[in-house]
């Protein structure tokens, strides 16, 4: 059981908090120089000159500036019967209902979880689940437009909009992103009070100030104050990670709602926070306001967002991997396969290709390339830089448009009738794979061998070494010796497991 839950923070009203896991701690440690032990430190390092910074005589005018903004999301949804949610988690529940007369003083009781003919009944339908629940959101415009996260509005019947003032108004969904967690609401007004994103040439940065305002366990209106605690957070359950860590307190209801900085500029978008008790531990996620402005165009234009498509499949590149291509840096995304029909494929990006650039943009790892090239239009044209035997190339690919739905059903390999003599290599026992599609597979991996800690197993199957295929135990010995011939120690080796294939970098040494 994990020791800590990444929860979304849209507030079931009416629920009580739940806290079913347990977190862990830790102890830091630091000391403090004084007198001329402090002075002898000093005069052997250099002094690093601090800029001073701005006192703040609190964040009060800020508050009451954008306010007016700053909105409160009431939501009524459905969702399938059979379900009772309670502080957060689902709970399902078998019930035999009595066929009670209308005016039995236990029919509302039992027709809250659907009544005689609910879950349990004989020959009965499962009645829908109604439920309330509260979030956050702003307004970016005078005419009504409103930014909040998807989960707070999804499996939405009904979404209010809750003013300053207590005035209410319906909203209609313009369109949501569930890729981003963000979607767009729409109520009439003009001259709206609205606020503006932060400028992208002067981002903010780690330290600065931060103020949350949202509606926290469905209170209303709550202002909470910290710093950017982090940048470029990859968190559980997001496919493009790239939040912003906050420290200021966001909990169950902030969702949605904004993080300004202290121009009352919109720096990102409360989603997430990270918690052993489901309560704010000083640990929360925004989605930055780059980001934010990039989905919302498209959603408030075309009620959708399209992206990019490259068509391959990709993992980091770890240090092992860099070494056996000779790459400098451990960094890039490795491909692991082009999409058949896919652009990257017919534009000649090959397997074992490392993608290190886009348009110039430094690739660092396989989340940010899948981030960049989400960004790109389809139908545009991006420049690829690939590191592809020992030297940098360039690959223009026309990308086509990311399908939201699709969804790719790995074939599984079919395991071979008889296997063939075996040959044993780097505390490996390899066999050709009898099924017909290629490769060597492995009978047998030697504890204490580099493979074995490398993450090699029985079943698995090389395809390729040294970005060359391998059918007999010869061709591996072969192609690992001349990786030794070039003065290298590290052999790429791509292997494939339950039908998908991953790149590894295998230390050879000097002799097997």
């Amino acid at each position: 059981m994990r020791s800590t839950i990444l929860s979304r923070t849209r507030h079931w009203l009416g629920a009580s908090a739940l806290a079913l896991l347990v977190g862990v701690g830790g102890v830091s440690t630091a000391f403090v120089l004084t007198g001329q032990a402090a002075n002898a430190q000093m005069q052997n390092a250099a002094q690093i000159v601090v800029p001073q910074a701005q006192v703040q005589q609190g964040f009060a005018d800020l508050v009451e500036a954008v306010k007016p903004a700053v909105v409160s999301i009431l939501v009524e949804a459905e969702a399938p019967g059979r379900t009772v949610q309670r502080g957060g988690r689902d709970f399902n529940f078998e019930f035999n209902f009595p066929d009670l007369p209308e005016d039995h003083p236990f029919r509302d009781f039992f027709d809250q979880f659907g009544g005689p003919n609910g879950p349990g009944a004989p020959g009965g339908q499962s009645a829908p689940r109604r439920f309330m629940a509260a979030g956050s959101g702003f307004i970016i415009s005078d005419d009504g437009y409103v930014v909040t996260n998807n989960h707070v509005v999804e499996d939405a019947t009904k979404v209010t909009v809750v003013f300053e003032d207590g005035s209410e108004q319906v909203a209609e969904i313009v369109g949501t992103d569930e890729r981003t967690d963000l979607a767009v609401l729409k109520i009439e007004g003009e001259d709206l009070p609205f606020v503006t994103f932060e400028n992208d040439l002067e981002p903010s940065r780690v330290g600065d100030w931060v103020v949350a305002v949202g509606n926290p366990f469905g209170l209303g209106g709550t202002v909470t104050v910290g710093v950017i605690s982090g940048a470029g957070r990859d968190i559980g359950g997001s496919n493009y990670g790239d939040f912003l860590q906050i420290d200021a307190a966001v909990n169950t209801g902030n969702s949605g709602g904004p993080a300004f900085n202290v121009n009352g500029e919109v720096v990102g978008v409360n989603t997430a926070i990270y918690s052993p008790t489901g309560g704010n531990v000083g640990i929360a996620f925004a989605i930055p306001s780059r980001t934010v402005k990039l989905i919302v165009d498209q959603l408030i234009e075309d009620g959708t967002v399209t992206r990019g498509y490259l068509g391959v499949s990709i993992q980091d590149v770890s240090r092992d991997i860099a070494d056996s291509v000779g790459l400098p840096d451990a960094r890039g995304a490795i491909v692991r396969e082009p999409t058949e029909d896919g652009p990257a494929g017919a534009a000649g990006v090959e397997s074992g290709d490392i993608i290190i650039e886009v348009d110039g943009e430094r690739i660092d790892d396989a989340l940010d390339l899948s981030r960049t090239i989400a960004s790109k239009a389809p139908d545009s044209t991006v420049e690829l830089t690939i590191w592809r035997d020992g030297a940098e190339t360039t690959i223009s690919v026309q990308l086509q448009q990311l399908d939201e739905t699709a969804a790719e059903t790995p074939e599984q390999p079919t395991p071979p009738e008889a296997l063939p003599q075996a040959a044993t290599a780097l505390g490996m026992t390899l066999v050709p794979n009898g099924d017909g599609s290629g490769g060597l597979l492995i009978q047998d991996v030697d504890g204490d061998s580099a493979a074995a800690q490398r993450g090699f197993a029985t079943g698995d199957v090389i395809l390729e070494v040294d970005n060359k295929p391998v059918a007999e135990p010869g061709d591996f010995d072969a192609a690992v010796q001349a990786v030794r011939d070039r003065g290298l120690n590290t052999v790429l080796i791509k292997i494939a497991r339950d039908g998908e294939a991953r790149f590894v970098g295998l230390p050879i040494g000097d002799t097997e």
